[in-house]
């Protein structure tokens, strides 16, 4: 199978006599300008990529971003004799490249580099496919159930009430369903009831009319009202004052508003989802929920599971976070190192998803090598207190078991390879171990 080659040379009339030589058995597509080779990347995959006279490429405006976008193909650039003295190139150098050549250029020796790189390229696994454009990913049963629950809950326009601890992604869950439902083409309010002063509620979520007290010199759509058409989305539910409570519960019965100062009742197309991390059925009993505004909410229930409840699913999220802020993270971080790894699976996450995505995050601009480590994320991989044998043999088994299927995909057959065991062997140390393949 031929390598192939992406080929960014402005203004260069040596390319053709470059790619030839030692450089023909690789498929190569050349351009002048970054504009060209963002359209080849987005239909074609290149592994390597070669930047000729990469100084004049940094008068591209967008030449970082450009990078930082496509750092899955591996960069070689080609500078002038003199071009790495400047600051601007050796950063080029250090923030992107896999390697770097002077010219004049010897082209058995960039040929080799070349190779090198494309050899890289291939030790890096194809990124797992994602479950869901948000955060709702994950192979534990009660994230599959959750998805099944959001899928049929979507179809429908009834009142949903989810319930999950701080962080765990109500707001998330509320969202894929809005993006699953008819109403996907509407607005998304979100509406955190507990943030907004007790005395501007009424205003906000209602609005107001000219003149209905002082300071309000116009009028002004409420929030229920800009959720027209869309989802209106009710996040700490249990945080509403009473009074408030009742005007919601209308609005409910009627799906009509009437704005403070007015008396004309106007009519709302909205599908209502409320979130709250306290059980609103001891709210009720204790007496600060209205019990009837309860049942009306609560049409259809959904729990969003905490992240201790699905630990298999730790490692599969925080490499989605990791891509899905890439462009925060330096171009030579690419992945986790196994400590790391332990360190994840090891921690309690008293914080949840929320936790998960700021620990990552602060890696990603924290870590200064190609793996982060446990320091970066800000945790320390827990002292092993002496144990039995079996329980240490086990303990590691399960790491090297889950590390491998990460290297590998996911693919089972790939992973059994590379352990030395056979593909029942594989299914069967997963089942013992209760891990997802």
């Amino acid at each position: 199978m031929r390598k192939r080659l992406l080929c960014i040379a402005p203004d260069d009339a040596h390319t053709a006599a470059l790619m030839t030589g030692p450089m023909r058995d690789w498929d190569t597509c050349c351009v002048d300008n970054l504009g060209d080779a963002a359209r080849v990347l987005r239909v074609a995959s290149y592994p390597v990529g070669l930047l000729l006279r990469a100084r004049s490429l940094l008068r591209a405006a967008d030449l970082d971003g450009f990078l930082r976008r496509h750092r899955e193909t591996q960069w070689v650039g080609v500078f002038g004799p003199r071009d790495i003295e400047h600051r601007a190139c050796r950063d080029l150098a250090v923030e992107h490249l896999h390697d770097y050549h002077t010219e004049p250029l010897d082209p058995v020796r960039l040929a080799w580099t070349l190779g090198h790189a494309h050899g890289w390229a291939t030790l890096r696994p194809p990124p797992s496919p994602r479950d869901d454009p948000g955060l709702l990913v994950g192979r534990a049963e009660t994230m599959v159930r959750l998805r099944a629950e959001v899928a049929r809950v979507a179809r429908v326009d009834a009142p949903v009430l989810i319930w999950g601890e701080s962080g765990s992604g109500k707001e998330l869950t509320a969202q894929s369903i809005h993006a699953q439902s008819a109403r996907a083409g509407g607005p998304f309010v979100p509406i955190n009831c507990g943030a907004i002063a007790p005395n501007l509620i009424q205003s906000e979520l209602f609005g107001y009319e000219r003149g209905a007290f002082t300071g309000a010199a116009r009028a002004k759509a409420g929030l229920i009202e800009s959720a027209h058409g869309g989802t209106l989305f009710l996040d700490e539910i249990g945080d509403l004052p009473k009074d408030l409570q009742a005007n919601l519960l209308r609005f409910l019965q009627e799906k009509t508003i009437c704005r403070l100062g007015s008396t004309r009742a106007t009519r709302v197309d909205v599908r209502v989802i409320a979130a709250s991390h306290v059980q609103l059925q001891h709210a009720v009993a204790a007496g600060d929920f209205r019990e009837d505004l309860y049942y009306r909410l609560a049409v259809l229930p959904v729990a969003v599971p905490a992240l201790r409840e699905r630990r298999e699913d730790v490692v599969t999220l925080a490499e989605h976070v990791f891509h899905l802020y890439g462009e925060e993270r330096s171009p030579r971080l690419t992945g986790f190192s196994s400590r790391a790894v332990t360190a994840l699976l090891e921690h309690a996450w008293p914080g949840n998803v929320r936790e998960l995505i700021n620990r990552v995050r602060r890696a990603l601009v924290m870590a200064d090598g190609r793996l982060v480590t446990p320091q970066d994320l800000g945790l320390e991989v827990p002292l092993v207190l002496p144990a039995a044998l079996d329980d240490v043999r086990a303990r590691t088994e399960r790491i090297a078991l889950r590390e491998c299927l990460q290297r590998s995909g996911r693919n089972v057959s790939r992973a059994a390879r590379d352990l030395g065991v056979s593909r029942t062997t594989m299914y069967r140390l997963l089942s013992k171990h209760g891990i997802q393949p």
